[in-house]
C-alpha cells in the first residue's frame, strides 16, 4: 500500500471517528433525541465513506503511477 492510499485511509478513519464521537456526545447530552441523533450520526458516517471513494481511487492511481 502506497503512501497516498494510506493517507486517504487515515483521513477516512479520522472522519468516521469524529462523526461517531460527535454523535455519541450529542446523544449523551440530549437523551430524548438519542435515536434520531444516532441515525444522523450513522448517516454522517456513511456520507463520509461515500465521499472518500473518489479520493481513494485517485490515491490508488497515484501510487500505481509511482508519483
Amino acid at each position: 500500500m502506497g503512501r497516498h492510499m494510506l493517507t486517504e485511509l487515515l483521513n477516512l478513519v479520522a472522519g468516521l471517528l469524529v462523526a461517531l464521537a460527535v454523535a455519541a456526545a450529542v446523544a449523551w447530552a440530549y437523551p430524548l433525541g438519542r435515536d434520531v441523533i444516532w441515525a444522523c450520526g450513522i448517516f454522517g458516517a456513511v456520507a463520509t465513506v461515500l465521499m472518500s471513494i473518489g479520493p481513494l481511487r485517485r490515491a490508488q492511481l497515484l501510487d500505481r503511477s509511482g508519483r
